[in-house]
């Protein structure tokens, strides 16, 4: 069994459904109100945990009632909760998602609780991460938290995947720790300077990545499928093509059905990130983002092994 460690967020969604997203200084009516459990950090747990691996996790919640009802959900999916923390001085992180009727999505992160993960975190965790095939980590827990958990990783020949959302700057030192870099179109963008339009753009993207140390660069396109370089093998991956319902999680969704099928030494990663579009392609045809992430069995009963 693929054991993965998820550093990362853990979010109480709140689902806003509208016809379109406003424009600045315009009120528009709701639709519909709905809540579920999310986060990026958990809902890759999550993903990688239905598709059959042993999911670790680090965080923080805080001590109130989302708190107490994320760590239910989480334990229930079987993800060891160990070195998550409760604090009692910050809330439960939580997410306001606009949702329009085509299915896209914008969305408000309060970091509450995941903004105090802490570099001691990480090391009290050194356990558990040396033991796992893979540790994964996004931008909704501090920076310097990510760095310490990959230092541990690289220490023990654990494999790094790094998902830079929400898009900021990545210091050379972090990408240095970092094995697999998971970026959208505009991420990608923020991080290296360059456009991302073209194939030509992405391999520009990608031979910026290689240059400061990351092995493999995964750059997610939606709807156009994933584009990825790992040494001399470079190309795309075609998405399913679905109604979209929700989009949000697709992401987290991809990354974590990925993880828990890719062989360390990234041989089958073409195959890997394949798996990984079958499972996103499911979650977007449900609404929100935990609830409509998809068992191994779901994939296989859909598109087959």
């Amino acid at each position: 069994m693929t054991e993965i460690t998820v550093l990362g967020s853990i979010n109480v969604d709140n689902t806003y459904a509208i016809p379109r997203i406003p424009l600045p200084g315009e009120t528009i009516h709701v639709d519909g109100i709905s809540s579920a459990a999310g986060g990026k950090g958990a809902n890759q747990a999550v993903a990688a945990q239905r598709s059959g691996a042993q999911v670790h996790f680090i965080g923080s919640v805080g001590d109130d009632r989302n708190g107490e009802l994320m760590r239910q959900t989480m334990e229930k999916e079987g993800i060891d909760l160990t070195h998550v923390t409760i604090n009692e001085m910050v809330e439960t992180g939580s997410a306001k998602i606009l949702l329009d009727e085509k299915g896209q999505n914008s969305i408000l992160v309060y970091a509450g609780a995941n903004g105090v993960v802490n570099p001691e975190q990480a090391l009290v965790a050194e356990d558990v991460i040396a033991k796992s095939d893979y540790i994964i980590a996004q931008f909704e827990t501090p920076i310097v938290t990510t760095i310490e958990a990959f230092k541990i990783a690289k220490k023990h020949g654990v494999v790094t995947i790094l998902n830079p959302a929400p898009a900021q700057k990545i210091s050379d030192e972090l990408l240095a720790l970092t094995d697999i870099i998971t970026p959208n179109e505009i991420e990608s963008s923020a991080i290296t300077g360059l456009k991302v339009e073209t194939e030509a753009d992405m391999k520009q993207n990608a031979a910026y990545f290689t240059a400061k140390g990351v092995k493999a660069t995964l750059i997610t396109l939606g709807e156009k499928g994933v584009y990825y370089a790992c040494g001399r093998e470079e190309g795309f991956v075609k998405a399913y093509k679905v109604k979209a319902v929700d989009t949000t999680g697709a992401g987290d969704t991809f990354i974590g059905a990925l993880s828990s099928v890719l062989k360390p030494d990234l041989s089958n990663l073409k195959a890997a990130i394949d798996y990984g579009q079958r499972a996103s392609s499911i979650t977007v045809q449900g609404k929100g983002a935990m609830p409509s992430i998809p068992t191994k069995a779901k994939i296989t009963a859909v598109y087959g092994k």
